[in-house]
């Protein structure tokens, strides 16, 4: 397998560890600045695996810049926790090649407690929601859909609760996310989230991928009173993508995903176990979809020696 594979970072002491989720490991930089650390660690179905999968950490980091980069050029007010891919002076020089294009220093803010998921198309846990009482988060949606037909109406804001490390996301209407961060927040994140969804889903479906999907969170700037884009955008762990060449409604597309590690977790009777070993083969043709979602959204090949 090409590449290193990064589980879990270690800084050997300069910065002090805030946090480890599924995926990132954060540190302080100073009182307004943390260092995102993307590892190759791998979730699903909210449960990390054992192994990673090699590089996948600097795509995911690497494609987020990207997004940000387009998305406020698309939407000059649009403000994002973005500060740069550069790694502070403090990281060693002998971790600074293990290190570079898998961290992002980022603005320390106050995360609202919601997910902000945008559908684009009725699939996964929407689809199955539909077929039992025609809702979708408790949203009544038109009938006689099938599986990953676009919604009539356009695009749908479906949120989510945002779960402890080890627990499960809730899926609840847009009236409960009001309930948990105030009305006038919510709506200001249910129409950003709606914007930049249409805005990345045109831009990836001119490069031969349709956005499904899509995950988005958001922090407040207290000075300001602003609501700020944050963590990652955009990427196969916060998207469902799917090339266009091969969609077809009534059926469920190949993915440039990790859809495929959840598929074989489910064959494998292992879905929401712990500690599942991810085999060669299945790593491997992970690692290659989320490749291919990188280079056809960034335009850029694959090099990195990360």
């Amino acid at each position: 397998m090409a590449g290193t594979t990064v589980a879990q970072s270690d800084l050997e002491g300069p910065l002090p560890l805030v946090a480890r989720g599924k995926v990132r490991d954060l540190y302080k930089i100073n009182q307004s600045t943390l260092l995102f650390v993307t590892t190759d660690r791998i979730s699903a179905y909210d449960v990390v695996m054992r192994n990673g999968i090699p590089n996948k950490g600097a795509m995911l980091c690497l494609m987020t810049a990207h997004w940000f980069e387009i998305l406020s050029a698309a939407f000059p007010g649009l403000r994002t926790h973005f500060v740069s891919l550069e790694l502070p002076p403090q990281i060693p020089s002998g971790l600074r090649d293990q290190y570079q294009n898998r961290s992002m220093q980022v603005r320390k803010l106050e995360i609202f407690k919601i997910e902000a998921i945008v559908r684009g198309y009725i699939t996964g846990s929407a689809w199955t929601s539909y077929k039992e009482d025609g809702t979708v988060c408790g949203i009544q949606i038109q009938p006689g859909l099938r599986e990953s037909e676009a919604f009539p109406g356009g695009p749908i804001y479906t949120p989510s609760t945002k779960a402890e490390l080890g627990a499960h996301d809730e899926n609840i209407h847009p009236d409960t996310a009001a309930s948990i961060v105030g009305a006038t927040y919510a709506r200001r994140i249910k129409e950003l989230s709606l914007s930049l969804y249409q805005r990345a889903a045109a831009y990836a479906l001119e490069r031969g991928i349709i956005i499904a999907d899509s995950k988005f969170e958001f922090g407040l700037d207290k000075e300001t009173d602003e609501v700020i884009l944050a963590d990652e955008v955009l990427t196969p762990d916060s998207s469902r993508f799917w090339p266009a060449d091969s969609y077809r409604i009534g059926e469920s597309p190949p993915s440039f995903d990790k859809q495929y590690l959840r598929d074989w977790l489910t064959n494998q009777g292992l879905k929401g176990k712990d500690g599942v070993e991810v085999p060669d083969e299945v790593v491997a043709k992970t690692q290659n979809r989320y490749r291919e979602a990188f280079e056809r959204l960034t335009g850029n090949a694959w090099n990195c020696r990360c």
